[in-house]
């Protein structure tokens, strides 16, 4: 058994990362990560054992490494949607509904977030929950940042932008992606009609308060 505590991990070739990544990831996928072995992975690959080791350490580093390697395309989802939809609008509701539906459109095409949800799913004795929140903290990041702006400008009432988000996120594209799978347009309207109640329900929690005349009745 090799002892790669005391090895320097070696940046080494982008090219070569990309390919160990890759295979690892169809690996712990198809077999799982304990059934995965790192020569499996060096000859799926096409590279050395040792260089595998010299990379990332040791397995549970490579599992950490394919994670976050799949969490960068998720994550760059994200961050397109709120340059697209919550840069510049003019509705704050329709902007946050564009926002979602263009988010579950991107991550139900995308390959990297199914392989995310599974690997996660599949691994979670073997992902410490430090790094599992540190993950979840990552992708929220940018919607903190907009919404914690948005607290700012008038537009949310947001004392805590990051449970805002994690409310944000269980009403809308979190809910959706809990649905059983559908086929055709039944799908869509009701993925539209989640993302848009779940909004609606946000914004009355987290909305604009308005001053309400002393005059005006309470119900």
């Amino acid at each position: 058994m090799d002892n790669t505590e005391n090895k320097k991990i070696r940046k080494g070739s982008s090219d070569k990362r990309a390919k160990i990544i890759a295979a690892a990831r169809d690996l712990f996928l198809s077999d799982g990560f304990d059934r995965s072995s790192v020569d499996a992975v060096a000859a799926k690959a096409g590279v050395s054992k040792r260089t595998v080791y010299d990379y990332y350490g040791d397995k549970q580093n490579l599992l950490f490494a394919v994670v976050e390697e799949t969490s960068r395309a998720v994550l760059d989802m994200i961050k397109q949607g709120i340059s697209d939809y919550l840069r510049e609008f003019e509705d704050l509701e329709q902007a946050l509904i564009l926002f979602c539906e263009q988010f579950v459109a991107s991550a139900n095409g995308s390959s990297d977030y199914s392989a995310l949800i599974r690997l996660v799913t599949m691994e979670a004795a073997n992902l410490p929950a430090s790094f599992l929140e540190k993950l979840d903290n990552a992708t929220e990041e940018g919607i903190i940042r907009r919404f914690t702006e948005f607290g700012q400008n008038g537009l949310l009432d947001v004392p805590d932008p990051v449970m805002a988000t994690k409310h944000f996120a269980a009403l809308t594209f979190l809910l959706v992606f809990d649905q059983p799978i559908k086929a055709g347009n039944l799908e869509e309207e009701q993925t539209k009609r989640i993302i848009t109640e779940g909004v609606r329900v946000f914004l009355c929690a987290y909305g604009k308060r308005t001053v309400q005349n002393e005059n005006q009745p309470l119900y």
